[in-house]
């Protein structure tokens, strides 16, 4: 259950709402190349203007400096949201100074606007009480929808909170509510998978779901790092020397916890990674000390597949491997289809790679949930307090 007041508990009829929403999108060319995050806001922009209430969008894109910088600009952004919601969104190119507050004067109930790129003003990161005291002076209430934001403790994430009634957007609470209810009440089996480079992003993760599922699939070039703690030799694969006797109280706490943590048995090698890189298979004691482990082999895809095909819940963040080469893509999609195909199971992804897989490989309306946190998702998994979340005002 979700312990925070969202925009539902709140009357927003003739009030200024100022909705912080994550609309940090690939530009490419200076044109939106991906408009899942802008998708995923609309249910609250929507829920807003139809209860006769005024929005005013926040929002930061890429990581200019503190001041302006035209390639980082939202206003590519503001055009792909008007086709989206099916109506006029004004811009201004300020964010607290008087441009922006006469745009706010001249709005009524039922119109959107968007302001210019937070972090075009240095008090942005810094969470400084003046900028985010300036913000809050355009609105009459907050609302916080940029889950993917939650984990920083910014002036338009947390700051405003100070100054103005905060509440949960639609998609921040389902984010928060389907992760930590994930964690909390699964339906079993319970299986995890995570893949992606580095152990040690994942090492409060991997404690956490350790005392949750019932599997624990680790593929990509973390799997490595586990791989030496059990006396394996890698050759140039990805190896996080320093992880190595942590990951031994991995193994330890999997046992312990009579979790089935499940590697690779092999692997696709190759010198380089390279689109033209000629490669082949092998298992996981025979990797050349010359050559690198780009992807899990077929005989590790059928043995994770059996896995996921018995699950009623699953949870995937991280590929298995190069999945963005063609000759390293075949563990990652094989793992992608086996989770869409589990019809029976709530399989939730995690942000980032996995979620840039599922839209490779066209599988991203078959699956029950995706995340647009990454960073977020996975400190709220890891038990952190997530700052943009805990800001807001709790449930009577």
């Amino acid at each position: 259950m979700f312990s925070k007041k969202t925009v539902k508990d709140v009357d927003v009829r003739g009030k200024r709402v100022l909705v912080r929403v994550d609309f940090n999108v690939p530009l490419d060319e200076g044109a939106v190349s991906d408009d899942t995050r802008i998708r995923a806001a609309l249910p609250t922009i929507r829920y807003v203007i139809d209860h006769g209430g005024r929005v005013i969008l926040a929002s930061h894109l890429g990581r200019p400096s503190g001041e302006p910088d035209p390639q980082y600009s939202l206003r590519p952004v503001r055009g792909v949201l008007q086709r989206l919601i099916g109506r006029n969104v004004a811009f201004v190119d300020d964010i607290v100074g008087t441009e922006a507050q006469e745009a706010v004067e001249r709005m009524v109930d039922g119109e959107i606007l968007m302001l210019e790129n937070v972090r075009f003003h240095p008090g942005e990161k810094s969470n400084d009480a003046a900028f985010a005291e300036a913000l809050s002076a355009l609105a009459d209430i907050y609302v916080n929808d940029a889950f993917g934001a939650a984990h920083r403790a910014h002036a338009s994430t947390a700051g405003v909170a100070a100054y103005l009634p905060a509440y949960a957007g639609l998609l921040l609470a389902r984010e928060v509510e389907t992760l930590t209810g994930m964690l909390t009440d699964p339906q079993r089996p319970f299986v995890a998978i995570l893949g992606g480079s580095k152990v040690s992003d994942k090492f409060g993760v991997i404690d956490r779901l350790l005392d949750c599922v019932d599997t624990l699939i680790i593929g990509g070039g973390m799997c490595f790092t586990l791989l030496a703690a059990k006396g394996v030799s890698v050759g140039r694969s990805i190896l996080e020397e320093e992880w190595v006797e942590p990951a031994k109280q991995m193994l330890t706490k999997a046992i312990e916890k009579d979790v089935s943590l499940l590697l690779p048995v092999d692997f696709v090698v190759a010198e380089a990674i390279a689109e033209d890189a000629e490669t082949r298979i092998v298992g996981r004691e025979e990797i050349p000390d010359d050559l690198i482990g780009l992807d899990i082999g077929p005989t590790s895809s059928e043995l994770f597949k059996e896995a996921i095909a018995s699950a009623r819940t699953i949870f995937w963040n991280g590929p298995m491997g190069v999945f963005e080469m063609t000759p390293f893509e075949s563990g990652t999609r094989e793992l992608a289809v086996a989770v869409s195909r589990n019809n029976r199971a709530a399989s939730i992804v995690g942000g980032g790679d996995s979620v840039a897989a599922l839209k490779k490989f066209d599988l991203e309306e078959r699956v029950t949930f995706v995340s647009t946190g990454g960073g977020a998702s996975m400190k709220l998994l890891e038990g952190a307090t997530l700052p943009g979340v805990d800001a807001l005002l709790d449930k009577e």
